[in-house]
C-alpha cells in the first residue's frame, strides 16, 4: 500500500474548515462522522442534507432559499437543485467592502496592481450600471477576449450582477478560434484588450479584432480595455472602458436575484475534435460547488492569498475568482510562467505571502526538467497548499514537490473539468498524501469506476463515472433545445450515469489514480493502457523534455507510437531509443513498450496547455483536423504528417 509522503499535523487538522464543518453537522444535522470516508459516504447518501449544510455553513447570500433542496433526484440529467431559490452570484463574491486587499495582479507588463474590496465593489457597481444603461440584462451574453487582469474580474462580476451570462477566451486565440466559440453564443457585448504580453513580446489585437467584429454581427458594443498602451483602436461599435464607465454611480450594484440554475457562464470545450461544445453553467450550482471545494477540500480561509496559474480561457480562472466568496485575496498573473525569469511565479509567491499555489501538472514537470528548486531560493513560509491539475501528476512529480518546493505542504492533485466547472476528485486537508494518488473523491459527488459491463471496480482501471446528480452539472449545452447533444456527451455509455471520459483507478483507501483520457487509451492486442503510464516513465529520462503517445492502426491491430521532444542539440539515436524502451518495460509491462519512437521538434497543445493526443492520432492516420485554431501551436501538427518512420 505504501507509506504516505505527507501528513497534516494535529493542530492543522483541528484548525481546518473541514473539521469545523463536521462539528457543524453534528449539531445541526445529527451526523456524527469521524473520517473523510464516513463524511463522503454520508454526503452522497444524504445529498439533500449535505448540500443544505454546505449552503448554511458557507452562509450563501440569497433573496430566498425555499424549503426544497432538490427535485427528481434520481434523474440524471433532470434533477433540479434549490428550485425556489433566488440569488445572485456576484452578491456572494462581493460581500466585503473594506480596505483590505481583494486582488493583486502581476504580469509581464511589470506593473504590480492592487485592488481593495471597496475598490472592487465600486468598480463592479459602475460597470453594472453601465451595462444596464446599454440595455444588457438577463439572457444577454457578454464575452471577454481578455488577459488575466483585474478588469476581467470586474467585467465578469458586473455581468453576473445584472443576470447576464459571461463567456471568455484568452487574447491569444486566433480569429477562427474566437468565432468558433463566440459565434455560437452571439454576445451582445464584447470586451477586448488592445494587446497582450507573452514571453517578452507585445502582441497587438487591432487586426484580429477587426476581423472578429466583421464576422460577429451580434455585437452591439465593443469595449476596449487598455493594456499595452492604446486607449481606443478606432473600430466600429467601439467605446473605451473609461468612457463606458464615466458618470455611473458606484454605491450599489443593481443586483438581479434570479433562479438557482440561471445561466452564469458559458464554458467551451477544447474543440480539438470538432466545434467546441458551449457548456452552460448555472449561478447557484457553480457557487455552491466552488464554496465546498475551496473551504472544505482546499481549506481556503478569509484573507488567504490564493493563486492559480491560468488564462481566462481555462475553467481554473473561473474557479480562482470564486475564492472571493471565501473572503480570500486572489492573485493574478498574466504572461509566460518562465519570463522574465524562470522563477517569476515563485517570486510572486514569496513577495505576496501566497498560501495556495495552483498550476498545471505540465508546469511542475517543466520546473523539474529545468532543475528549479524554489525551496532553496525563496521564502515560502506562508504556503500551505500546492495544487495541480490539467493532466495526471506523475508520482515522481510528487517527490519533486516535496523535495524542491516545500516539505510541509498539502499537495492537492485535483481532477474534474470544464464540463462540471469543478472537480470530481481532489484534496483532503485532514488526510495523508500518497505518492501518485489524488487524495479523495469530492464531497457530494457519487464518483465511482466502472468496467465495460457497468460494474464498479476497485484496484482496476476503468471509466470515471458519477452515479448521482450534483449541483454543478451543466444546465445544458447552448442551442441544444432537446438536450440530445448534452445526453450524447455524458449519458450514452451508461444509463442515468455521468461518464466523464477519464481512465482511472480507485484505490482501496479511497484515493484516485488518473491514467489519462479514455478516448486516448491505447489498445494493443486488446489490452487497454492509459497514456499517463507511459509518460510517467519516459519523462524521467533527462534527455526527454516531453512526449506524446498515440495508437496507430496497423496490421489489423494497434501499435504504440511514441513521439519525444528532446533537449536542445540532442538527436534520438539507437542508444537513447533503447534506454526509453528499457525504462518503460522495466517499470510497466512489455505491452506498454512502443513499436515506434520518433523525435519531433514540438508537441501540439490546447490553449490551456493540455497535449492533444487525438489530434496527433488523426494526423498520422491521414484524417483532417478541422479545428486547428483550438491549439496554442497549430503548426506543430504538420510535424506529424506523412512521417516515413510510420510507413513500415
Amino acid at each position: 500500500m505504501g507509506e504516505p509522503i505527507w501528513k497534516p499535523t494535529e493542530d492543522a487538522i483541528e484548525a481546518s474548515q473541514l473539521v469545523r464543518f463536521t462539528r457543524f453537522l453534528a449539531t445541526t444535522h445529527d451526523a456524527s462522522l469521524d473520517s473523510m470516508a464516513e463524511l463522503w459516504r454520508w454526503s452522497v447518501d444524504r445529498p439533500e442534507s449535505f448540500w443544505s449544510a454546505v449552503w448554511e455553513f458557507c452562509e450563501v447570500r440569497a433573496e430566498q432559499r425555499g424549503q426544497t433542496v432538490v427535485t427528481d433526484i434520481h434523474r440524471m440529467p433532470g434533477a433540479r437543485w434549490f428550485p425556489d431559490a433566488r440569488l445572485n452570484f456576484a452578491d456572494n463574491l462581493l460581500r466585503r467592502r473594506d480596505e483590505a486587499t481583494a486582488i493583486i495582479a502581476w504580469g509581464e507588463k511589470k506593473v504590480r496592481r492592487e485592488m481593495t474590496w471597496a475598490e472592487l465593489f465600486s468598480q463592479v457597481t459602475r460597470f453594472s450600471h453601465a451595462l444596464r444603461a446599454r440595455g444588457v440584462g438577463p439572457g444577454d451574453r457578454v464575452a471577454g477576449l481578455l488577459p488575466n487582469i483585474p478588469e476581467t474580474v470586474v467585467a465578469m462580476l458586473a455581468t453576473a450582477s445584472i443576470g447576464a451570462t459571461w463567456a471568455s477566451c484568452s487574447p491569444d486565440f486566433g480569429v477562427s478560434g474566437v468565432l468558433d466559440r463566440f459565434g455560437q453564443i452571439e454576445p451582445k457585448v464584447l470586451l477586448a484588450c488592445d494587446g497582450y504580453y507573452y514571453n517578452g513580446k507585445v502582441h497587438m489585437s487591432l487586426d484580429r479584432l477587426a476581423a472578429i467584429l466583421e464576422n460577429l454581427p451580434s455585437v452591439e458594443l465593443l469595449v476596449t480595455v487598455p493594456y499595452v498602451g492604446e486607449t481606443k483602436l478606432g473600430l466600429e461599435r467601439e467605446e473605451s472602458l473609461q468612457d463606458l464607465l464615466a458618470g455611473h454611480p458606484d454605491d450599489e450594484p443593481p443586483y438581479a436575484f434570479l433562479p438557482f440554475d440561471h445561466p452564469l457562464y458559458i464554458m467551451f470545450s477544447s474543440g480539438t475534435t470538432g466545434a467546441p461544445k458551449c457548456i452552460v453553467h448555472g449561478a447557484g450550482g457553480t457557487l455552491l460547488q466552488h464554496l465546498k471545494e475551496h473551504r472544505l477540500h482546499c481549506d481556503i480561509r478569509p484573507d488567504d492569498r490564493v493563486f492559480y496559474f491560468t488564462t481566462c480561457g481555462w475553467m481554473m480562472w473561473n474557479w480562482l475568482v470564486s475564492a472571493l466568496a471565501s473572503d480570500a485575496t486572489i492573485l493574478l498573473y498574466d504572461g509566460s510562467p518562465f519570463w522574465p525569469r524562470p522563477t517569476v511565479l515563485w517570486d510572486l509567491a514569496q513577495e505576496e505571502g501566497m498560501t495556495f499555489f495552483g498550476t498545471g501538472a505540465k508546469y511542475i514537470d517543466a520546473m523539474k526538467k529545468a532543475r528549479l528548486r524554489p525551496k532553496d531560493t525563496h521564502q515560502l513560509d506562508t504556503l500551505r497548499v500546492v495544487a495541480s491539475t490539467g493532466s495526471p501528476l506523475a508520482p515522481e512529480s510528487f517527490d519533486y514537490v516535496y523535495d524542491a518546493i516545500k516539505g510541509d505542504v498539502q499537495l492537492a492533485s485535483i481532477s474534474g473539468g470544464t464540463d462540471i466547472i469543478s472537480c470530481f476528485v481532489l484534496g483532503d486537508p485532514t488526510g495523508p498524501v500518497y505518492r501518485g494518488e489524488i487524495q479523495c473523491r469530492g464531497l457530494g459527488m457519487a464518483v465511482d469506476v466502472y468496467g465495460e459491463d457497468g460494474q464498479a471496480l476497485v484496484g482496476e482501471p476503468g471509466e470515471l463515472v458519477c452515479t448521482r446528480p450534483f449541483p454543478s452539472m451543466p444546465t445544458g449545452f447552448w442551442n441544444d433545445e432537446d438536450g440530445a447533444r448534452y445526453h450524447r456527451a455524458y449519458f450514452d455509455r451508461f444509463d442515468n450515469v455521468w461518464c466523464h471520459g477519464d481512465w482511472v483507478e480507485l484505490t482501496a483507501r479511497g484515493g484516485m489514480v488518473i491514467h489519462g483520457r479514455s478516448d486516448a487509451v491505447l489498445n494493443p492486442g486488446g489490452v487497454r493502457i492509459g497514456t499517463a503510464e507511459i509518460y510517467r516513465q519516459v519523462e524521467q529520462l533527462d534527455e526527454v523534455i516531453e512526449s506524446i503517445v498515440v495508437g496507430q492502426p496497423w496490421d489489423n491491430d494497434v501499435r504504440i507510437v511514441l513521439f519525444v521532444r528532446l533537449r536542445e542539440e540532442l538527436t534520438l539515436d539507437d542508444d537513447l531509443a533503447s534506454r526509453i524502451r528499457v525504462q518503460i518495460r522495466s517499470n510497466t509491462t512489455p505491452r506498454h513498450v512502443p513499436e515506434k519512437i520518433v523525435q519531433v521538434r514540438d508537441i501540439p497543445r490546447t490553449k490551456s496547455g493540455k497535449i492533444t493526443e487525438l489530434a496527433v492520432r488523426d494526423v498520422i492516420c491521414g484524417r483532417i483536423v478541422s479545428n486547428r485554431e483550438a491549439l496554442e501551436n497549430p503548426a506543430a501538427l504538420d510535424l506529424y504528417r506523412d512521417l516515413p518512420e510510420l510507413l513500415d
